[in-house]
């Protein structure tokens, strides 16, 4: 067992070194090479028209996709096939499937009735937020 008398004296920092605007090393690159003033680290940024994880996926669920069922061709989204097939799996038994299938299931019924009928707090909120839009747009116009 250590105790703090037992322990190595930790050694004093100095601080850094003040440098000059001639020095260049470690974390100093060349002034030439410094970024200028108000421009980016990264000018090109993004390319325009880049598609992020969440738009892809829209555009893959609601793709459509040629199924054979009884002989027949349909074309349907690939969500509702996927829904179809989970849905055929919890059928036959597959406990996961059924877990899923009921969750998403659950998590949409709750969703739907938060959406369609605010409570009587969230209208007074939103009633509260609009009267104080209104005046605010009511001064602009003022001044």
């Amino acid at each position: 067992m250590t105790t703090p008398d037992d322990q190595e004296p930790v050694p004093e920092v100095s601080p850094a070194p003040e440098r000059s605007a001639s020095d260049v090393g470690y974390c100093c690159p060349p002034r030439e090479h410094q970024f200028k003033k108000g421009q980016s680290g990264n000018p090109k940024g993004r390319p325009r028209g880049r598609r992020n994880e969440s738009t892809i996926m829209e555009e893959l669920s609601h793709e459509k996709i040629t199924v054979h069922q009884g002989g027949k061709s349909q074309r349907k989204e690939a969500l509702e096939v996927i829904l179809r097939r989970q849905r055929d799996a919890a059928l036959k038994g597959d406990i996961k499937s059924a877990e899923f299938f009921l969750k998403r299931r659950a998590a949409l019924d709750s969703g739907t009735s938060q959406a369609s009928d605010p409570s009587a707090d969230d209208r007074e909120v939103l009633e509260a937020y609009e009267a104080r839009i209104a005046q605010r747009l009511a001064e602009k116009d003022k001044k």
